[in-house]
């Protein structure tokens, strides 16, 4: 494989010699997972998440032996549009594995039938899904499962932002979920997620469907003399070097989350010259470019909110890490109408992703926007 130009990965899949420690959470998960749990993966957004998803399913212990499924769905907002890139993800993989499953699948997918065809080249069977061609989430449910079924290899299905199901209008999606996969043996699921409240509320709590069913795994920072240790490697193998006092000032600044520390270093890394010596300043440059290639992005997301809405953004924003934001003293402190009002404005902020909680502390899911809006607005 040829070497990136830019060690410092920030998309699509990461060689392990790229990829930053994790050996003891990816250990985890190989073992759970292959030894017949399913898994929740709890950590903040941004933290490593589906890049620790795909590190696993790319060692030899699962990609030698399962098929492997990924979708995140943080983007969906219904059980449709779940089952649109289930659907799409399962039988997309499946189909060319074999020519009996193939068959099997044409004929246990009644409600898709329309949506298969063979390539008149390679005579591969081929599967075009549309949104507007589930017309019975449920039913289309059931099929895929039956589909998984047949899979003549063990499968290992991956849910990105489960806590989305959660907002959904309709009410069974747990359960129904939940006794599909009760029926299925030769299937495992990692259930990941960034709102820790609300997928506490559905794997703990006793009367949910999905409680006690899963092992529930926390995902947390990598401890900075790691990330040290590897950032000043791939600098190093690239005849640049940083310093440990430009590594030390991101993490803390950004609570040594894994995302922003790679794309920062990212941008650092393509800013120090051959030969040269990434410091703070470098660092601070870098995190200027990203916040003015984001300003459009930050403009745009601020047209868009409700009016009540944004005067808890911007305290949450110059508070950085905000708690009791219900409370007198929080809502007098930012000149705020009322804590039912905040509440109100931070169910809209949630439900956008804006905002994230943890262990009842709230901060901007992207803390870029939060410093483009301390400058912009002089809390800086």
């Amino acid at each position: 494989m040829t070497s990136p130009i830019n060690p410092f990965i920030v998309a699509g899949a990461i060689p392990p010699q790229y990829f930053c420690d994790r050996t003891e959470d990816s250990n985890r998960i190989i073992s759970r997972i292959t030894n017949g749990h399913n898994i929740v993966l709890m950590a903040q957004r941004r933290m490593g998440k589906t890049g620790l998803i795909k590190h696993c399913f790319a060692s030899p212990d699962i990609s030698n032996r399962y098929n492997t499924f990924f979708i995140d769905i943080l983007p969906t907002s219904s059980l449709r549009e779940f089952v649109y890139l289930l659907g799409k993800e399962v039988i997309g993989k499946l189909l060319p594995t074999n020519k009996k499953i193939a068959r099997s699948i044409g004929m246990m997918l009644k409600s898709l039938s329309g949506k298969f065809g063979f390539d008149p080249y390679t005579g591969l069977p081929t599967f075009n899904l549309e949104l507007a061609d589930i017309r019975n989430p449920e039913h289309t449910l059931e099929e895929i499962f039956n589909c998984l079924r047949e899979s003549t290899t063990p499968c290992i299905v991956a849910i990105d932002e489960f806590q989305q199901i959660a907002r959904y209008p309709e009410s069974n999606i747990e359960a129904l979920l939940r006794s599909h996969i009760q029926g299925i043996s030769n299937c495992n699921f990692i259930f990941s997620g960034s709102e820790r409240s609300i997928l506490d509320e559905m794997f703990v709590n006793s009367a949910r469907p999905f409680y006690n069913s899963t092992d529930i795994l926390e995902l947390k920072s990598i401890p900075l003399p790691t990330y040290t240790s590897f950032a000043m490697r791939l600098f190093n193998e690239r005849d640049k070097s940083v310093s440990e006092d430009a590594i030390a000032f991101v993490y803390n600044l950004f609570n040594g989350n894994t995302y922003l520390l790679q794309r920062i270093f990212n941008q650092a890394f393509a800013m120090t010259p051959d030969n040269s010596v990434c410091e703070r300043e470098t660092c601070m440059a870098a995190i200027d470019v990203i916040i003015e290639e984001s300003t459009f992005r930050f403009q745009q997301t601020l047209s868009t909110l409700p009016g009540k809405q944004k005067p808890l953004l911007y305290a949450i924003a110059a508070e950085k890490t905000a708690t009791a934001i219900t409370s007198g003293a929080f809502v007098r402190r930012h000149d705020l109408n009322s804590p039912s009002s905040v509440q109100s404005a931070l169910k809209g902020l949630t439900d956008k992703g804006l905002v994230t909680s943890h262990n009842g502390t709230y901060f901007l899911s992207d803390p870029f926007f939060g410093i483009w809006i301390n400058r912009t607005f002089g809390q800086e």
